[in-house]
């Protein structure tokens, strides 16, 4: 197990000794416990945060290479040659 040192100021130090106490827990034990319960229990991200677009982006199907391929194809089928009108002729 990694160790963290982290300061915290003495009136939440005493506030945590005296929730540790009430639950016959050292300090290490109840932040432990109550830091691991805020990573299981993260609520999903709101719709268009930074997070949801992450969790969306490593949520899609991977197409395969040959899906790439057949899309690239049919770009390319779909292309229009592109005409310049000669801007100084009659």
């Amino acid at each position: 197990m990694a160790n963290v040192m982290i300061e915290v100021p003495d009136d939440l130090v005493r506030s945590l000794e005296g929730i540790a106490t009430a639950q016959h827990m050292s300090i290490e034990q109840l932040l432990v416990e109550r830091l691991h319960s805020l990573v299981q229990d993260r609520p999903e991200p709101r719709p268009g945060s930074p997070a949801a677009i992450l969790q969306a982006m490593r949520e899609l199907p991977h197409p395969s290479a040959e899906a790439v391929d057949e899309l690239d194809a049919a770009i390319a089928a779909g292309r229009l040659p592109v005409r310049t009108p000669d801007l100084f002729s009659d």
